[in-house]
């Protein structure tokens, strides 16, 4: 069973958020500020976070920069609707989706199910296969470890899930959609710029190529490719 931290100053919501994820299959604890999130959140003990961008003493934002400093635990913030700079600034800073305020239990499921799904489902043959090699790029996706030129490459739970979909067609286009449907667990949203964040963190970790391109090229109009040496 996944265990979920809900963090959201909001009693009643979280209450009811609790409720609604146990009946689906999760067990769940909410920390009603900041400050009890990033505590719980760097216990251990959980598989997942969701985090509330607006709180007293120590807000969302903050709060996900100091997990991000010692944990790589999933977070999924909750924004208010329609606010693209907290938004976009959580991805920034690793987050890894967002769910807009005010949100259905139903979609916030959906979600954590989708990021889950990708961090938990290990099969037999994953585990017997060797590493997913993409010139200087290998990867373990059965055990969620990366290594760039050698050296471990530090990504958030998302992160892996799109660069590992650029690595098995490394050299060949990936559209966005697609990179939203399998990378993301969701269809791609008109305007939504979380594919394109998640990228430029990326890009940012693997440094430039030799001639100071980036290692992941925008292909207009089509989508994205990961450069083969």
């Amino acid at each position: 069973m996944s265990k979920v931290l809900l963090v959201d100053d909001d009693v009643e919501l979280s209450s009811m958020l609790r409720e609604y994820i146990e009946q689906e299959g999760f067990e769940a604890d909410v920390a009603n500020d900041g400050e009890a999130g990033v505590a719980g959140a760097l216990t251990g003990d959980y598989a997942i976070v969701v985090l509330d961008v607006m709180m007293p003493r120590l807000g969302g934002i903050e709060a996900l920069r100091r997990i991000r400093a010692h944990s790589q635990v999933p977070v999924i913030m909750l924004t208010a609707k329609g606010d693209d700079v907290d938004r976009i600034v959580g991805l920034e800073l690793g987050a890894d989706d967002y769910v807009p305020k005010p949100c259905t239990p139903r979609e916030l499921v959906a979600r954590l199910r989708a990021i889950l799904r990708r961090t938990q489902d290990v099969s037999p043959a994953d585990v017997a296969s060797g590493p997913l090699v993409a010139g200087a790029l290998q990867m373990w996706p059965q055990m969620r470890r990366a290594q760039w030129r050698g050296e471990p490459l530090e990504l958030t739970s998302t992160e892996f899930n799109l660069l590992e979909l650029l690595a098995r067609s490394a050299g060949r286009v990936v559209t966005k959609a697609e990179l939203s449907e399998q990378g993301l667990g969701r269809p791609l949203a008109r305007f939504d710029r979380s594919i394109d964040v998640h990228l430029s963190s990326i890009r940012h970790k693997l440094g430039p190529r030799p001639d100071g391109r980036s290692w992941i090229e925008t292909v207009r109009g089509l989508g994205y490719q990961l450069i083969r040496e």
